[in-house]
């Protein structure tokens, strides 16, 4: 693989995490639900799996960037692990909607493992580490569009969470915005 199709596909990688960014930003806001505690570090969570693919773009592949990605998909998959099994008896109806029979949490944990297996794939392409082949490449449009897209969506994200929270911890089942009562 070369240079140039590894930044293609962290920008791919970039657009994923922003779908999903943007669909837990808009079940918050048309459904009106709220996201728990373990929802945001979640979220924030997928945000921090962007680095990694932010990193490949800017500065061409490395295996530290996929590293720094991969740990934070196993902290994610964890953080979503414990809120599925905090909602795993029978006639516990989850926190939130769901969507397609999931709740968020479920998509987080599927989504988070997809991310473990993806960029451990990605990791067995050592072309792309082979930099004196490369040639110096300007991140095209598509991947400048990905990066700003995350990084747009986490800055919502967090004057979301600081409209919900305040400046206190937040709460365990909110209902409000803290900031807007």
């Amino acid at each position: 693989m070369t240079d140039t199709r590894a930044v293609i596909l962290n920008a791919l990688a970039l657009y994923a995490l922003a779908l999903l960014l943007s669909a837990a930003f808009a079940a918050q806001l048309l459904l009106h639900e709220l996201p728990c505690p373990l929802c945001l570090l979640q979220r924030i969570l997928f945000a921090l799996l962007a680095i990694g693919p932010i990193l490949n773009i800017r500065f061409g592949p490395r295996p530290s960037h996929y590293a720094l990605s991969l740990l934070t998909a196993v902290l994610g998959a964890s953080v979503s692990t414990r809120q599925v099994l905090l909602h795993i008896l029978p006639g516990d109806a989850g926190y939130g909607s769901a969507l397609l029979g999931y709740h968020y949490y479920t998509w987080a944990l599927i989504g988070f493992i997809a991310a473990i297996v993806l960029l451990a794939a990605m990791l067995l392409f050592d072309r792309q580490f082979d930099h004196r082949a490369a040639q110096a490449t300007v991140p095209g449009g598509l991947a400048q569009g990905a990066v700003w897209l995350v990084i747009g969506l986490t800055a919502l994200n967090v004057v979301s969470t600081l409209l919900e929270c305040g400046l206190r911890a937040c709460a365990d089942n909110p209902i409000v915005y803290e900031l807007l009562k």
